[in-house]
């Protein structure tokens, strides 16, 4: 088998790092990549060098993943840095994201298709109020996985007790915030203790490795058990000699299965067809399903454009004007009660007026401040919007793919905010209405 098939055959997980500045997440980031042996030889030689120019003797694996040239000088974290890697077993994305309170938005940015999160504490500290912060940034986003990693054990001594006190502290906010699943795992990013190798100084941990508990989690994103949606992206009609009447429908799957003969229901016009043919890579298929891009043909001409959904007509989104969501507030202009935005949701853009902003989330205690006003930079709060049209909108919980949007401004095209449709988080007690223990396949990815 060649190294292409192999990487084929293996699952992908998408993950990101968070933690509170200097707690060790680039060093964390670049003994994965270096104890897994998936950094270049160049690339190791460019960060000795580097290294020996600061007045290191060993290299700084964080300059691994903090390239600019401010992160390299003030020794921290700002943009958020895209890593790809491999192993036998699995294939990863990582995203390494910043600690800083101001750069909240870029953990936001970085987390939000991630399937699990690596949060790291300092042994020495405990949990402190950015890690709080970010465990409420991952259960905002739905990330159904999330890792605690406790750092630096080698300047307590390897110490059980300091492990399990901070474990238990955060292992229990996490779960308050509906965090579905939260492993510990004690750790020296620097020393490289538990991070691809098991330590030999904390043989009172029995559990996995970092790498070998990201090989073996269950990535439950299955997009084909979810209800089916397709954003149309682009109308065809060649109209040649050779297809004069070809009508088709273009655009990528976001989730669920779609067949030929299945009955479905365009949005947010309401009107009803069957699918007649799909057509994927230039050949006809009877089946298609999340990701792929295809091109649907239905049996009745429709008046169909880019934006419109085109979903089963027995599990349609509703269709509304109204939206209440949750928004990470990303530029650096506020947003406040009134203003005129643009509303991207898939491949739909459409106008629309922020009505009221009715509470600001703190995330150091979840506590709603009411009426704002306005929501600055790495703000999180609750907004109602009115669009110009209707949107068919799933809830964030049900699909973090068509239930997430982008606030737009009018004037330049700048990114506002981030919306999440629906409640804010996971019920509080990890169970759903009934009482029945919330599993991973609730959870759409």
């Amino acid at each position: 088998m060649t190294v292409t098939e192999q990487l084929s055959a293996t699952t992908l997980l998408r993950f990101a790092t968070a933690g509170s500045v200097d707690d060790g997440k680039s060093t964390l980031v670049g003994r994965l990549l270096h104890d897994s042996k998936s950094v270049l030889t160049d690339q190791l030689e460019a960060v000795e060098h580097a290294s020996r120019n600061r007045g290191q003797e060993a290299p700084d694996l964080a300059l691994l993943t903090d390239g600019l040239r401010a992160e390299r000088e003030q020794g921290i974290t700002i943009d958020v840095a895209y890593r790809y890697f491999a192993t036998p077993r699995r294939r990863f994305i990582l995203a390494d994201t910043p600690g800083h309170v101001q750069y909240t938005r870029n953990m936001v940015t970085g987390a939000s298709t991630a399937e699990l999160a690596v949060v790291l504490v300092d042994a020495r500290n405990g949990v402190v109020e950015q890690t709080r912060r970010h465990a409420a940034v991952a259960a905002l986003l739905r990330v159904p996985h999330v890792v605690l990693a406790v750092n630096k054990m080698d300047l307590v001594d390897y110490a059980e007790p300091v492990f399990a006190k901070t474990a238990e502290e955060f292992t229990a906010y996490a779960a308050s915030l509906g965090v579905p699943e939260i492993t510990a795992i004690p750790i020296s990013a620097l020393a490289g203790d538990n991070v691809v190798e098991p330590s030999a100084h904390m043989d009172w941990y029995g559990g996995p490795t970092v790498l070998e508990h990201l090989e073996t989690v269950p990535v439950s994103h299955d997009l084909t058990e979810c209800p089916a949606r397709f954003p149309v992206q682009y109308v065809i009609r060649p109209q040649t000699a050779e297809h004069p009447d070809y009508r088709g429908y273009a655009g990528q799957i976001a989730s669920g299965v779609l067949r030929v003969g299945e009955q479905v229901t365009v949005l947010p016009s309401g009107r009803t067809s069957t699918i007649a043919g799909i057509d994927a890579l230039g050949e006809s298929v009877d089946i298609a399903w999340a990701p792929q891009s295809v091109t649907l043909r239905l049996t009745d001409d429709l008046d169909i454009s880019r934006g419109d959904l085109i979903a089963p007509g027995a599990d349609a989104p509703a269709v509304t004007q109204d939206v209440e969501a949750t928004v990470c507030h990303v530029a650096d202009r506020p947003l406040t009660v009134g203003q005129r935005v643009l509303l991207k949701h898939t491949t739909r853009t459409v106008k629309a007026i922020v009505k009221d902003i009715p509470s600001r989330l703190t995330l150091d205690d979840l506590s709603q401040h009411p009426a704002p006003g306005q929501l600055v930079a790495n703000d999180i709060g609750r907004v109602v919007i009115r669009t110009a049209e209707p949107l068919a909108l799933d809830a964030y919980a049900a699909s973090r793919r068509t239930g997430s949007f982008l606030l737009i401004d009018p004037a330049d095209g700048t990114t506002l905010a981030a919306g999440m449709a629906g409640a804010s988080f996971a019920a509080v007690t990890g169970q759903d209405a009934d009482g029945a223990a919330l599993d991973d396949a609730e959870w759409d990815f």
